[in-house]
């Protein structure tokens, strides 16, 4: 791992809860680095998969077919962030999400049963954990309560406050799709925050 890599997940840990370096450095030798190419699907639904993921840079998405076969987009996640932790994303083992890479992306991975045995043993860890999955869990609320009660146009502004600059990187097909929206009105909403 070099420096840049253990910075940026020194700097991840420190902005979800801060923790002391003794406990950092343990968690830090549970972890791979992998390169993983532009559309790279690289957790897949009904497929077994045990890791915990940190995503260094690059941006990825979480989906699901719906009843048509479109791919509706779920999450996006951006350089320096927490992609969905195991135990959201998965039943009986097995992922109830497809994830993939939207642009190359470089992600630290940790095995979960290797952080669920660090929890047991380590409260800085154990509290971090939790503090992720309380994170996760608030995300989506507010995409929920998001959908729920905005007009297409705050849709839009709460996507680009939660995801800024996201729009510039990828097909607005994906975005139209995660704000419950077509093509064509996101394209219509766009122009129109653009004139006011």
């Amino acid at each position: 791992m070099t420096k840049e890599q253990s910075n940026i997940i020194n700097s991840i840990i420190s902005e979800t809860l801060p923790i002391s370096q003794r406990s950092i450095d343990v968690f830090m030798d549970l972890i791979t680095i992998k390169k993983i190419s532009k559309r790279t699907h690289f957790i897949q639904k009904n497929k077994t998969n045990n890791q915990e993921y940190f995503l260094l840079s690059g941006i990825c998405r979480s989906y699901v077919p719906n009843y048509n076969g479109d791919l509706i987009s779920i999450s996006f996640f951006q350089g320096k962030s927490i992609i969905t932790p195991h135990v959201i994303r998965t039943t009986n083992q097995k992922s109830n999400l497809d994830f993939e890479t939207l642009t190359d992306c470089e992600i630290a991975t940790v095995s979960a049963t290797g952080l669920l045995n660090l929890m047991i043993e380590n409260i800085e860890i154990r509290n971090f954990a939790n503090t992720v999955l309380q994170n996760e869990l608030k995300r989506k609320v507010n995409k929920e309560i998001s959908m729920a009660s905005f007009n297409g146009k705050n849709r839009v502004l709460e996507l680009r406050r939660v995801y800024p600059n996201l729009e510039n990187f990828i097909p607005h097909e994906m975005i139209a799709s995660y704000l419950g929206l077509t093509t064509i009105s996101l394209s219509r909403l766009r122009k129109e925050i653009s004139i006011t």
